[in-house]
């Protein structure tokens, strides 16, 4: 019984979002999927910026890999609250499928607040239209 009972906590305090982020989880990830085609998009530009005042700072740049994914946006610096964007280089994307698009990129603004916690920001993408979401 006691065991089961520190086995429980254990398993708590480890799914905890604070801990997961001590552990070494990458704070900001993204996903592209296409959806005209029901796959990943890989191999399309994404950079990280925050706001500071009126300008923007680039923080990372990164490539989706295979599976459409960026595990690891953050850089290796503190994690802040404030405002950022993730910009998707969808243009390129699109060109090297011999396809035209709407949307050459897609800046995608939010607000971290919270930074015991992860985000994922995904795009939904085709090439006349998108969607996003903070995902989980």
């Amino acid at each position: 019984m006691k065991k089961s009972v520190v086995a429980m906590s254990l398993s708590m305090l480890l799914a905890a979002p604070g801990i997961a982020l001590a552990a070494g989880k990458n704070p900001i990830s993204v996903h592209i999927l296409n959806q005209q085609t029901g796959m990943p998009a890989p191999h399309v530009a994404v950079t990280l910026e925050k706001k500071q005042g009126e300008k923007w700072t680039v923080l990372n740049t990164a490539s989706t890999d295979e599976d459409g994914r960026v595990a690891a946006l953050w850089p290796e610096k503190p994690f802040e609250a404030g405002d950022y964007r993730v910009i998707f280089k969808t243009g390129k994307y699109f060109a090297d499928r011999k396809q035209e698009s709407f949307f050459p990129e897609i800046p995608v603004e939010f607000h971290i607040s919270n930074t015991a916690t992860t985000y994922h920001v995904p795009l939904l993408l085709s090439q006349y239209g998108y969607s996003t979401y903070r995902g989980s």
